[in-house]
């Protein structure tokens, strides 16, 4: 295994000191749910190092810059005194930690971390505690490679932000690294008001038909052992032939994340043998940002999705026809609406207290590939590798991610014929759902 040293620790504040002082932001009902109580970590693989700049030196002058825009990053979580829900303490001094690493060996010798390494691959992106992800919700690491490439590791606590949220603020880095005088959208943070609940809070949509409470239930502390991830390159031949194959049998059409979602949700419920009468859950988040009435700003940069879930017996899951299981995957995006984020709003002001969860059996799908991470150029060009690290994501364990391919990358070649899919199982299940995946490149869709 490579040898990484760390060799320092830099505490980055905003340029800039007339920032708020002693200043408590109040977070959105959709940034308290409980499913967001943990720090998301997740890296970008670049290249080549420009010659003559450092890459540490580049992301902290551009950090400390985009910090007088995204100062609550360095700010604090804490629990409010009156109701337990999250809000956000910043005050002068706080700081952004940057970990400056090194390794001794290539990009290339690791496949630029192609497919994730479960060992040194770990020691490439901070991991707080729960407690230190409150302290810090932004920890970021710079790993430097001999070939002169580099690694941007990121631990960002989901209650502040998404994957649209990050996107926004690692862009606004990379445009002031490349020179921008100014960044190109301003964030806008007003949560409390722009995601408040109704005056007289009431669920009409059917959220509560895929959540229970319960006070004692974490999704992230279930006893599923070792939980293990590995990639899967899907060719679009091979997606475009299973689409072909739904699409005869059913007379629809679907998309990639409804098709090969379907697929996989049913390859994993199998691999992990769950019980015929098992409720098993497809939950899946949905960008609200345009859905709302009025759309949320563009430099809205919180939370600002929604889980939507389909749910059946694991039994009948593996009965039917998997054409079934797509067009089940489809219907559940007929409650996306107004309505429907503001009933879950509802929902979380009527019973936040009482532990809202989506019980066990959850398996978590998302999809990176139109996020903006590959977009990401502090002046090296996109990264050549998007990878996350947690396995704790929408109540899963066993989250499923569709990646990105970068613009600029050994692999670019394989952009135009297909991309990866991430999938965390537990590590019983894995050799089954390998064989599951070998047979959809087979075109072997149905179960004998």
């Amino acid at each position: 295994m490579a040898k990484l040293e760390i060799t320092e620790i830099t505490l980055v504040s905003p340029s800039q000191s007339h920032l708020p002082n002693d200043q408590t932001l109040s977070l959105s009902h959709l940034d308290n749910d409980n499913n967001l109580h943990v720090s998301f970590r997740y890296l970008r693989v670049y290249s080549s190092s420009v010659t003559g700049k450092h890459p540490s030196t580049v992301v902290s002058a551009s950090l400390a810059t985009a910090l007088n825009h995204y100062y609550p990053l360095a700010g604090s979580l804490r629990r409010s005194n009156s109701d337990n829900s999250f809000e956000l303490y910043c005050t002068t001094g706080q700081t952004v930690p940057i970990v400056n690493a090194t390794v001794d060996c290539t990009l290339e010798s690791v496949d630029y971390f192609d497919g994730p390494d479960p060992g040194f691959v770990e020691r490439l992106v901070p991991d707080p505690t729960q407690e230190e992800g409150m302290v810090n919700p932004c920890i970021l690491q710079i790993t430097t490679f001999q070939c002169g490439g580099w690694v941007l590791g990121a631990a960002i606590h989901h209650a502040v932000c998404d994957g649209l949220g990050a996107s926004l603020f690692f862009n606004a880095m990379a445009e002031l690294a490349r020179g921008a005088t100014k960044i190109s959208v301003e964030p806008v943070w007003d949560r409390e008001r722009l995601l408040s609940p109704r005056d007289k809070p009431w669920v009409g949509a059917p959220v509560r038909n895929f959540l229970t409470l319960d006070k004692d239930f974490d999704p992230y502390g279930q006893n599923i052992g070792t939980v293990v991830r590995d990639c899967f390159f899907v060719t679009d031949e091979s997606l475009d032939r299973f689409k072909g194959y739904l699409l005869e049998k059913s007379g629809l059409n679907f998309t990639t994340f409804e098709a090969l979602g379907a697929y996989i949700w049913r390859a994993k419920v199998i691999a992990a043998k769950s019980g015929e009468e098992e409720n098993v859950k497809y939950v899946y988040s949905i960008n609200i940002r345009r859905l709302m009435n009025p759309p949320l700003p563009k430099g809205y940069w919180g939370n600002g999705c929604v889980p939507m879930y389909a749910q059946v017996k694991a039994g009948e899951l593996i009965e039917q026809p998997i054409w079934k299981t797509a067009e089940l995957i489809k219907q559940s995006k007929s409650n996306a609406s107004d309505e429907y984020v503001r009933s879950f709003i509802d929902f979380q002001e009527l019973q936040h207290k009482d532990g809202i969860n989506a019980g066990t059996g959850v398996t978590g799908f998302t999809d990176w590939r139109y996020l903006g991470h590959s977009t990401i150029d502090f002046g090296w060009g996109g990264p050549v590798t998007v990878l996350p690290l947690s396995n704790k994501l929408l109540g899963s364990m066993e989250p499923c991610f569709f990646l990105p391919y970068s613009t600029d990358s050994a692999a670019a070649s394989k952009k135009d014929i297909g991309f990866k899919v991430l999938v965390n199982l537990r590590e019983s299940a894995m050799p089954e759902f390998k064989e599951a995946m070998e047979k959809f490149h087979k075109g072997e869709y149905e179960l004998s």
